[in-house]
């Protein structure tokens, strides 16, 4: 007699999205866009210098797309993914609701007061998650 073999149960169909769509982080679960980070090995004019990531950044400031330019250091404990493949980054209302069921590649940390962070993995990209509190908070909905 053969064993018998564990029931899966049919996972529902994934829903296409049409080319004028957005994203189904923005037009459902309510994420805003922050800025596209971009790793680069070549120096750039008014780079600012992050030590406690040994890396440099720039561009963000002035950049009416949100691009920022990010460059490390050899020795950078930024995960190889993220100095290599760029990044997306939302804003989010509660980042711990945010990171429920997604693949986890930087526990939320604060670089700076009132900002809270953390990496996730879709699809083998790398995608940044920002929580702002207060008077830090985004006054685009």
């Amino acid at each position: 007699m053969a064993a018998q073999q564990p029931v899966i149960p049919a996972q529902p169909a994934a829903r296409i999205r049409k080319d004028h769509e957005p994203p189904e982080a923005i037009s459902a679960w309510g994420w805003r866009y922050h800025h596209l980070g971009v790793p680069t090995s070549t120096p750039r004019p008014g780079e600012c210098y992050l030590e406690q990531f040994k890396m440099y950044v720039c561009g963000f400031e002035t950049s009416p797309y949100g691009i920022e330019w990010m460059r490390f250091e050899p020795d950078s404990p930024i995960s190889a993914l993220i100095r290599t493949v760029p990044h997306i980054a939302f804003e989010v209302d509660d980042l711990e609701a945010a990171l429920e069921g997604k693949e986890i590649l930087s526990s939320p940390s604060s670089p700076s007061d009132g900002v809270r962070v953390a990496m996730i993995i879709d699809n083998g990209a790398p995608v940044e998650l920002l929580e702002f509190r207060g008077d830090l908070r985004s006054s685009v909905r």
